[in-house]
């Protein structure tokens, strides 16, 4: 690795700091009835994360309205939230960890990931680089094959 890919890259710190966030999101994502969907979109999906990137997941649930709340955040150790936006059908929510660490939680209903058609914006994020997490009804897999991905 050349110096200037290697300063670009994220430690190792961060990496296993990540690693576990993945975990402990997948192991919530498994344990809650309302969610069809968990995806890691963007920089850390497609292998290409800096050490300032964020973690992009987006959790596709039957009860988005659930969500306005920060209880679910503080289970997943998010920290604070810094900023609620409105993207179409997704409901934003980025929490910073007391490290430093940005957290982008995409929070949309099943129908974000329809493929009949797919969504020209969910096609943009699938196509940048996914990684479904937690798919326990192959959603994601069929939205996925959708979009040449």
């Amino acid at each position: 690795m050349t110096r200037a890919a290697h300063e670009s890259a994220p430690s190792d710190e961060r990496r296993v700091q990540v690693a576990e966030l993945l975990d402990r999101a997948t192991r919530w994502a498994a344990a809650r009835a309302d969610i069809v969907g968990l995806l890691l979109a963007g920089s850390w999906a497609r292998g290409a994360a800096r050490p300032d990137s964020d973690v992009d997941l987006v959790v596709l649930t039957t009860a988005p309205e659930a969500y306005a709340d920060d209880a679910w955040a503080a289970e997943l150790g998010l920290g604070a939230r810094i900023r609620t936006g409105q993207w179409g059908p997704v409901t934003e929510y980025r929490h910073r960890a007391a490290d430093g660490l940005e957290v982008e939680i995409g929070v949309a209903h099943p129908d974000w990931a329809r493929t009949d058609p797919v969504d020209a914006g969910t096609r943009r994020v699938v196509t940048d680089g996914t990684r479904p997490l937690h798919d326990p009804s192959g959603l994601l897999a069929a939205l996925l094959r959708a979009c040449g991905s």
